[in-house]
């Protein structure tokens, strides 16, 4: 008999072992992908996660590696699709000052740093401006570009 309890707890020392190395395996996976948010390790932390519970259950090694599989599978079909979808989304829509980062303005009144002077006309309204290059200076007529809104005030560099 007492050969037989240790026969049992070896037997269950080793399947607790393997659901422990595949519990490991899944946080660690799932840990990496919140660091890389790619959606690429989340189905193998999936499949990690079943083939520990397979492990648990003392199904066996064999088992537990088709069941992680089989999940990991599974798991890129459904959620890699749902990936792309949000990754390949339009960006969100800028509004107020962002919204102006990126478009053409006309200088209107020339624009030194040196001297704290200069303003452009973007969207029909005149704004306060200054270079974005501390020395680059742009007589009026001249097409820029919106860098930066600081304030009230737009950095601006040439096109």
């Amino acid at each position: 008999m007492t050969a037989s309890i240790a026969g049992t707890r070896e037997y269950s020392r080793k399947h607790m072992d393997a659901w422990v190395l595949w519990l490991i395996a899944a946080v660690v996976l799932g840990a990496a992908e919140v660091a890389n948010t790619s959606f690429y390790l989340f189905p193998f932390s999936v499949g990690a996660a079943g083939a520990a519970l397979v492990a648990l259950l003392g199904l066996g090694t064999p088992i537990a590696i088709v069941v992680f599989a089989v999940l990991t599978a599974l798991s890129f079909a459904v959620v890699r699709p749902i990936a792309r979808r949000h990754l390949a989304a339009p960006p969100q829509l800028r509004t107020g000052t962002a919204a102006l980062v990126g478009q053409r303005a006309i200088v209107v009144e020339r624009i030194a740093n040196d001297e704290g002077v200069g303003c452009v006309r973007l969207h029909g309204e005149v704004w306060t401006a200054r270079s974005y290059d501390e020395d680059a200076v742009f007589e009026p007529g001249t097409r820029v570009h919106v860098m930066e809104i600081r304030g009230a005030t737009a950095l601006v560099a040439e096109e």
